[in-house]
């Protein structure tokens, strides 16, 4: 289905006063682009690792919105236009003009297909030693090849949910569990998402996964993707909550109980959960940590070792960085 789009050149200051006269003309869903840089104010209640660097602001907004290429759009053009007009009454509107183009909806489930395939993640081995473990990712609509024999399968359908396992912070804990893994292990995910690192240490051996998420649709989202990989529910618990503060899941998820941690999440997500998750942990229980760009690197190292665990590993891949350490 395609689209038209018109976007009104106008000011930062009249941003809002525009989206609601657009809104009052019962034009949903606008978009808004600026160089307005966040504020502390802002930044502090989101997990921001890294901003981009935008041009300096220069006071000029631009409110964009969608309407049906079928439908005779020129009466409420006209309408907009005569907003725009009324509002320069009482505010800095700018230039104020309408320029247009289309656009169309993308299949982006099915056009994701034409870029993802299936990959390998080696096991990290020491200098002179045998490989033996390999891990296959596999969009579910690719067959098996005759070179995929004795590899690790996990199967993907992006018809779900689900991170591909691609991402650098992903394939860090990945390398780490194949590592560290072992038969029988009760593993501890924090931050699970759609549950591609629970599903890889129940593939590697784990007896059980328990899982946390603040986002409840990830509980959905995990299942589905168990059952695609063909691993029955009752070897995953997953919960939805915040570690860091919330008692009731402290106590769900349980104390000194688990062999593996892992917890693929931002930088700004470890450092203030490090005190809660030794108490999880049992002596000699190994955590795995990603999602740190590099230069938050030696804060969390920091966070860490305050919380009294042991730094065994730091690895590097790209700009992200995995931290692995030992109660």
């Amino acid at each position: 289905m395609k689209w038209n789009k018109y976007t009104i050149e106008t000011t930062t200051a009249a941003e809002d006063f525009v989206s609601s006269m657009l809104s009052d003309l019962g034009i949903e869903g606008v978009e808004i682009e600026d160089n307005v840089q966040l504020s502390q104010k802002d930044t502090a209640k989101m997990f921001i690792d890294f901003l981009p660097e935008l041009p300096p602001d220069n006071g000029v907004g631009k409110v964009s919105f969608y309407l049906d290429t079928d439908v005779d759009n020129a009466p409420l053009l006209k309408q907009v236009e005569e907003g725009l007009e009324e509002l320069r009454l009482f505010v800095e509107v700018g230039a104020g003009t309408i320029t247009e183009s289309q656009t169309e909806d993308k299949d982006w489930i099915n056009n994701w297909k034409e870029f993802f395939h299936a990959f390998t993640i080696d096991e990290t081995v020491e200098e002179g030693a045998a490989q033996d473990r390999s891990i296959l990712i596999k969009p579910t609509w690719e067959e098996l090849t005759a070179e995929d024999e004795g590899k690790i399968l996990i199967e993907i359908d992006p018809g779900v949910s689900f991170g591909t396992g691609k991402h650098e912070t992903t394939q860090l804990c990945i390398k780490q569990l194949m590592k560290y893994m072992k038969e029988g292990d009760e593993v501890l995910d924090l931050g699970c998402g759609s549950g591609i690192l629970s599903i890889v240490s129940l593939k590697l051996g784990a007896k059980h996964v328990t899982g946390t998420d603040i986002d409840d649709a990830c509980m959905t989202s995990t299942y589905e993707n168990m059952e695609v990989n063909h691993l029955d529910r009752e070897l995953g618990t997953f919960y939805v909550g915040n570690l860091i503060d919330d008692v009731e899941l402290q106590e769900k998820v349980g104390e000194e109980k688990y062999d593996i941690v892992v917890a693929n999440i931002l930088a700004d997500v470890i450092i203030p959960m490090a005190p809660v998750i030794p108490a999880r942990m049992k002596k000699g229980t190994i955590l795995i940590t990603s999602g740190i760009i590099d230069f938050k690197e030696n804060e969390v190292k920091e966070a860490l070792e305050a919380a009294g665990l042991e730094i065994v590993e730091i690895t590097h891949q790209g700009e992200w960085v995995s931290i692995t350490a030992r109660k």
